[in-house]
């Protein structure tokens, strides 16, 4: 196997979940993250950005690991990528957090980070299942 469709992607989970996360947490759902009074004035972005660098390089060798690069059985590698390491995710960053950090309404931000996690990786699994797509084994 090739380091290009590693490379390929780490992009394919870095460049949508960025900007994704940017614009839903501080610019979309701005107001409501602000309502749940958890989050700090001025959030400290390239520590996100590095939490980001981090899980691509993980979720990107883990995916040939774990899951099937056949062409034909991509779709299917993607969405058991989806599952599982969604599932997983929303294990450690969603539910752990509602129920250690103050905030004003936990069913508010369990709403709004599991719908930010459902649609997170409906986008990236896909793209890293078609990075890591091929023919055959070799």
């Amino acid at each position: 196997m090739t380091k290009k469709p590693f490379w390929w992607a780490v992009l394919a989970y870095l460049l949508p979940t960025f900007p994704l996360g940017y614009f839903w947490h501080l610019v979309t759902f701005a107001d409501q993250y602000h309502r749940l009074a958890m989050y700090r004035g001025e959030v400290i972005i390239p520590l996100g950005l590095l939490s980001m660098v981090i899980q691509a390089l993980l979720f990107a060798w883990s995916y040939p690991r774990l899951f099937s690069a056949y062409r034909d059985k991509w779709g299917r590698g993607a969405w058991a990528f989806g599952a599982f390491f969604g599932l997983l995710a929303f294990s450690f960053a969603v539910l752990p957090v509602a129920a250690k950090y103050n905030m004003s309404s936990v069913t508010d931000f369990l709403l709004l980070e599991s719908a930010f996690t459902l649609l997170q990786f409906s986008i990236v699994s896909p793209l890293i299942a078609l990075a890591y797509r091929t023919d055959s084994d070799s």
